[in-house]
C-alpha cells in the first residue's frame, strides 16, 4: 500500500524559512520522480519543484533561488527547503510521485507566510 505523509508546513514570517519534508513507502525511488506542487485559495495547483529519478531538478520560476528540492533514495524521502518566504507563497502543498506506472499525492501542508 502506497503512503505519502508530508510534514513541516506552519505560520512564518516573510523574509523566513521552512522545510517541508515527505516520506513515501510503497513505490520505488529509483524509478519515480518526486515533486512538490502548491495550491492557494481560489487557484489552480502548480508545480514547485521537481526531482527526477536521476536526480535532475526543476524549477517554477518564481521560486527559483529561494527554495531547493532533494531527495534521500535510501530513507524514501524527498524534502523542500523555502528560504525568503513571501506571503504569496501561502498556500496548500502536496508531495507528488509520479512514474510511467502510478502517480500519488499526499494528502497537503498547509503553508502561511504572514506578519
Amino acid at each position: 500500500q502506497v503512503q505519502m505523509v508530508e510534514s513541516g508546513g506552519g505560520l512564518v514570517q516573510p523574509g523566513g524559512s521552512l522545510r517541508l519534508s515527505c516520506a513515501a513507502s510503497g513505490i520505488r525511488f529509483s524509478i519515480t520522480a518526486m515533486g512538490w506542487y502548491r495550491q492557494a485559495p481560489g487557484k489552480q495547483r502548480e508545480l514547485v519543484a521537481v526531482i527526477n529519478s536521476g536526480g535532475s531538478t526543476n524549477y517554477a520560476d518564481s521560486v527559483k533561488g529561494r527554495f531547493t528540492i532533494s531527495k534521500d533514495n535510501a530513507e524514501n524521502t524527498v524534502a523542500l527547503q523555502m528560504n525568503s518566504l513571501k506571503p504569496e507563497d501561502t498556500a496548500v502543498y502536496f508531495c507528488n510521485a509520479i512514474s510511467r506506472y502510478y502517480n500519488y499525492w499526499g494528502q497537503g501542508t498547509q503553508v502561511t507566510v504572514s506578519s
